[in-house]
């Protein structure tokens, strides 16, 4: 069983997947994995540029967990797309020392669900679960992620919307 664990940067991928790595799960980062794949660098967003069709194509599966914004790429059995509140997320970002342009880029792709939408058009609704982390703490996240491992879950798209309280604010 392979649980691809993604999101927008800043949801709390690397924090959970540390979480389920002390709970004696395996756990794969992607950026562990991607190096021989970058074909460039992209100046202007200041990242790599990944073959993501040959990574993809390349990897193999694990039992346990693989953990990226890119997971949602692979053949997982199940996805979790972790979400977190746009305001939030500025915030988080703003601590790690992204420029304003990165973090613009990056809450606006979590205000448009654009990882969830990815991994609608690679997964069936039925393998991908969301979960809002915006106040969840981080062994109660793992706690779901080891349900959605355990197939104890119930699947979940299309549950979190930002965009309706954000439109109040405009």
């Amino acid at each position: 069983m392979m649980v691809g664990i993604t999101g927008t940067p800043g949801t709390g991928k690397s924090a959970v997947s540390s979480e389920l790595l002390d709970r004696g799960y395996k756990v794969i980062h992607i950026t562990d994995t991607i190096d021989a794949y970058v074909t460039g660098y992209d100046q202007k967003r200041k990242t790599r540029i990944i073959d993501t069709d040959r990574w993809a194509q390349d990897f193999r599966p694990v039992d346990g967990f693989v953990e990226g914004h890119l997971a949602h790429l692979l053949s997982c059995d199940r996805v979790v797309v972790l979400r977190c509140h746009p305001h939030v997320l500025q915030v988080r970002l703003g601590t790690r020392g992204y420029s304003d342009e990165k973090i613009d880029e990056n809450v606006e792709a979590e205000c448009i669900d654009l990882i969830l939408i990815e991994a609608l058009e690679e997964h069936e609704e039925a393998d991908i679960f969301e979960i809002d982390t915006t106040e969840m703490p981080i062994p109660a996240c793992a706690d779901v992620l080891e349900e959605v491992y355990a197939g104890m879950r119930t699947p979940s798209s299309g549950i979190v919307s930002w965009l309706s309280g954000m439109a109040d604010e405009l």
